[in-house]
């Protein structure tokens, strides 16, 4: 009996013994390769993401000295982390990581597309605004400043126009039955606008040379400021068309007419830079002198009469003779 007393507590501590070895291996289980592994693959892919936001960065704000972004992503800040076994905490530290790196890549890619849209934004109104326009637009009571020429006329301001095609000189247009009501410039008499109304324009089935043709019959009528508008949407609706330089010199005769020798001449100089041989180019530079002899220019007036003389030498001796005699006279030209 005494023996048998003896023995029992022995057995009765064999199995606590292998519950002590099972936690030990369990343990060893958390620390075996296999989660090692697991870690590592999670820090490889954290650095991977974290070097992706540093890009993003970079692209979102140039320059990656620290003036507009941290360096590096820091640690979010502490918080109470889970209960969890001990063998948890580093892949808890990893998930923390990661979802603050996935919020900041969601906000910098918000960033980059708020950026992206008011880029493009920004170009289609740069491109807008860059954007060539066949004629010049401008009110009534303005017209557009030509760039500096590349001639001796230079010295008079302005520059040419896209160069049109060859006009062939065509005979004054008939008056058709067909009429249209004109756009006005601006508010106009009763009276003022009955008139203009009166004023037919032609519906031959040639709109370029319609719209012309309108514009030079405001003219002829005396309705300067109406035929100037005319001649403007016809310029720019038709830049290539047969007239182009009848126009653009008509819409010089509508300035000049009206008393406005300054924009005349802006309007005269660019009809003739811009197609030499134009039908009324010899015109426009005729009248591009009568221009500054109006405002006093003789210098000016002078040079436009010797390049008329030199490159039309056919119109000065012949059509444009009395004109250019008259433009002559008063002037002391060497």
């Amino acid at each position: 009996m005494i023996a048998y007393r003896v023995k029992r507590p022995v057995m009765r501590m064999l199995p606590r013994t292998s519950a002590l070895v099972a936690l030990g291996v369990a343990l060893l289980a958390s620390t075996s390769p296999t989660s090692v592994i697991a870690q590592d693959n999670a820090d490889a892919r954290l650095r991977k993401v974290e070097s992706e936001v540093r890009a993003l960065q970079r692209k979102v704000f140039p320059g990656g000295d620290g003036t507009f972004f941290e360096p590096q992503i820091t640690a979010p800040a502490a918080t109470p982390a889970p209960t969890q076994t001990a063998t948890s905490t580093p892949v808890t530290d990893l998930l923390s990581r990661m979802d603050a790196v996935e919020a900041q890549m969601a906000r910098l890619t918000s960033q980059v597309e708020q950026n992206t849209n008011r880029l493009s934004v920004l170009e289609q109104k740069v491109a807008a605004g860059m954007q060539p326009a066949p004629m010049p637009q401008a009110t009534p009571g303005e017209a557009p400043a030509p760039q500096a020429p590349a001639s001796t006329l230079g010295v008079i301001g302005g520059a040419p126009a896209a160069a049109t095609t060859r006009p062939a000189p065509t005979p004054a247009p008939t008056r058709p039955a067909a009429s249209t009501p004109a756009a006005t410039p601006a508010p106009a008499s009763g009276a003022r606008l009955a008139g203009v109304q009166a004023v037919e324009k032609p519906q031959t089935g040639n709109p370029g040379d319609d719209e012309y043709t309108y514009g030079f019959r405001l003219w002829d009528a005396g309705y300067f400021p109406e035929a100037r508008q005319q001649l403007k949407i016809y310029l720019e609706k038709y830049p290539s068309d047969a007239k182009v330089s009848y126009g653009r010199n008509l819409l010089g005769r509508a300035w000049l007419d009206d008393k406005n020798p300054s924009e005349a001449a802006k309007w005269f100089l660019q009809n003739y830079q811009a197609d030499k041989r134009g039908a009324r180019a010899a015109d426009s530079l005729l009248y591009l002198a009568i221009s500054m002899k109006q405002l006093k220019d003789s210098k000016r007036a002078c040079i436009a009469l010797a390049e008329f003389s030199q490159t039309y030498a056919a119109e000065a001796a012949g059509r444009l003779n009395s004109l250019y005699a008259s433009t002559r006279n008063g002037l002391d030209c060497n």
